[in-house]
């Protein structure tokens, strides 16, 4: 994913994605081996279903804040989701045109953890008085892309981290992480014959040695039968706490997705398939086993 005219929006998106693709060795792995079996002539090809972030839903932060830069530059927002076991909210969020990815945007819901849990997240977050996005140029790419790899709040001590991670793993991930991309997504379906169904791109990623996550079966699959997503298993990354105490643990991921035809289009020669003829959105079960990627479920299987 790399744009070439210089918007705003696309100097944002360009910075968020080298800065992922330099801690997630599997994106370079999948789209060198793509290349190599001339499947692509470069990462320009793959076309990008979507990107991925986690938020804290306390006051000044959350995807109230959050949404507000990409409906600035003409996302729009569209269903909501919940997940009730890992206590999340979250949207999609259309985008101006197809060229660019969807935004698929989460929030954990604070108030639904333990008293001890929702101490530790408001020790760090209290201190934010004011939305951070209102103070930014929404205008101005270089500075929303800083933003997003900037450090809103201190850095966890590793007990806080390990006391989150033991209740809600979403919730450590984020206090480390920030709003650090967790994700991008292949569109599996723009891929060439061979290539173009998510069995056979799941088992040529799985040659190349990439682990997949298997939480709900490798492959996630929505009621209709229209959307099929699978993603790798998060690339394990050293953190150094405030107390300089180190250990390893989840960054981000790659996801894959398969938009089949909607039903009425289904008769249609797979290369004229357009993208509103496909499948859209997203499914909660589907989405509740990707959130496990980065989890120690996977990531320690």
């Amino acid at each position: 994913m790399h744009f070439e005219q210089e918007t705003p929006l696309n100097t944002f998106l360009n910075i968020l994605f080298e800065r992922y693709q330099e801690k997630v060795p599997a994106v370079k792995k999948i789209t060198d081996a793509l290349v190599a079996q001339r499947v692509v002539v470069s990462q320009q090809d793959i076309v990008n279903d979507h990107i991925a972030f986690r938020t804290l839903g306390v006051p000044n932060l959350g995807i109230q804040s959050f949404e507000k830069i990409f409906l600035h530059h003409g996302y729009q927002k569209r269903d909501y989701y919940y997940f009730e076991g890992k206590k999340l909210n979250a949207y999609w969020y259309a985008p101006p045109s197809d060229e660019y990815p969807r935004i698929f945007m989460s929030e954990l819901v604070v108030d639904q953890l333990s008293e001890q849990a929702q101490q530790i997240i408001r020790r760090y977050t209290d201190s934010i008085k004011a939305d951070p996005v209102d103070q930014l140029d929404l205008n101005d790419g270089q500075q929303i892309g800083e933003f997003f790899h900037q450090s809103l709040w201190p850095l966890p001590s590793k007990q806080d981290y390990e006391l989150l991670l033991a209740e809600s793993e979403y919730a450590a991930w984020v206090i480390y992480n920030r709003y650090y991309l967790n994700h991008y997504t292949i569109s599996v379906h723009a891929l060439k014959d061979g290539y173009n169904h998510i069995e056979e791109f799941d088992a040529f990623v799985e040659s190349l040695g990439i682990r997949l996550n298997t939480s709900g079966g490798k492959i996630k699959i929505s009621g209709d039968g229209l959307l099929k997503q699978s993603s790798t298993v998060a690339e394990m990354q050293d953190a150094t706490f405030a107390d300089g105490d180190t250990m390893s643990i989840a960054g981000s991921y790659v996801e894959f997705a398969e938009r089949l035809p909607l039903p009425e289009y289904a008769d249609v020669p797979a290369e004229q398939v357009t993208t509103a003829q496909r499948r859209n959105g997203f499914e909660t079960n589907n989405a509740d086993k990707i959130f496990e990627s980065t989890y120690t479920g996977q990531t320690k299987a």
